[in-house]
């Protein structure tokens, strides 16, 4: 396999157990680097880890951990201390339960791997344990230290492998009470809730995500793009990323218009939020449109 394993180590259901690897399933290798550069050289910047007491450099060989009983007390641990507490899902993921995939709340999710076989021996243990999970319609929940951290991994079945997601932690998860609790129920409309629905159904669409595509990244691009010609200049597409259109009135106006726009096949507007009102026209702006109107109107009257 031309990817290199995170982790490699056992799979075990019970008395069945395998040799796999596991695979970061995404990458931010596509991303624009960017870096923080000295204004005046151009030069990269090079941070320096020192003592925050005596700011002398500290060698490599000298950072070790310190993990904190209270303020500023820490207590030094070794390298080869952590080794002493390896656990078993150091080298082992023992699928420890299985459960339906939809129970497992979305905001648990953290980052997905590929599971893999590591050769030949392991694949038909491998996919016993893969084709049980898919024929009962299971996840499996185990877990593994990785990054010097034992995590929860939930596995799926996922074409002719695993989909390994490491979980976050119950403790981890924040409450929304404390962010919704305070929040108004509000008073839509029939008419209102109509037109959002209408507007829900004109838009579903089956998923896909190359539809959609980081206009940020691109903008960046752009702009670095322009400056490393010397150019000096923004290009079109920084401009068209950074445009914004529109004039909303309120959420009904929003609605309506949104619901026209549908229908005419126009480009939906990116302007002011709904229920945001639309700046002040002058008075002389909106006499001169009275008169304007008044003559125009005057003018179909004698024709």
């Amino acid at each position: 396999m031309a990817a290199r394993a995170n982790w490699k180590g056992h799979l075990r259901l019970s008395l069945v157990s395998c040799s796999v690897g596991l695979y970061p399933a995404v990458s931010t290798s596509a991303h624009l680097k960017c870096h923080t550069i000295n204004r005046e050289t151009g030069n990269r910047i090079k941070q320096l880890i020192v003592d925050s007491v005596t700011e002398e450099p500290v060698d490599r060989e000298d950072q070790i951990k310190g993990c904190e009983v209270a303020k500023d007390e820490l207590v030094p641990i070794e390298g080869d201390e952590l080794d002493e507490i390896a656990l078993e899902s150091t080298h082992t993921i023992n699928i420890e339960a299985f459960c339906r995939r939809s129970e497992v709340d979305e905001r648990y999710l953290d980052r997905p791997y590929y599971l893999a076989a590591e050769d030949k021996v392991s694949r038909e243990a491998f996919a016993v344990i893969r084709d049980a999970m898919k024929k009962k319609g299971m996840a499996g929940l185990g877990r593994l230290v990785i990054y010097k951290r034992e995590r929860i991994v939930l596995l799926e079945p996922y074409g002719k492998g695993l989909l390994a997601t490491l979980l976050r932690y119950h403790d981890e998860i924040r409450s929304p009470t404390a962010y919704f609790e305070d929040m108004p129920d509000g008073t839509p409309t029939d008419e209102m809730r109509s037109l959002a629905e209408e507007l829900i159904e004109r838009a579903t669409r089956k998923f896909d995500p190359k539809t959609f595509e980081d206009r940020y990244e691109g903008a960046l691009i752009a702009l670095v793009q322009g400056k490393a010609s010397k150019s000096g200049k923004r290009s079109k597409a920084t401009k068209a990323a950074a445009k914004t259109s529109g004039n909303v009135v309120n959420l009904m106006e929003a609605l309506k218009r949104s619901i026209a726009s549908e229908k005419s096949g126009a480009p939906r507007s990116e302007g002011r939020k709904a229920g945001t009102k639309a700046p002040a026209r002058s008075a002389s702006g909106s006499t001169a449109r009275k008169a304007t109107t008044r003559k125009s109107a005057s003018r179909k009257k004698a024709a």
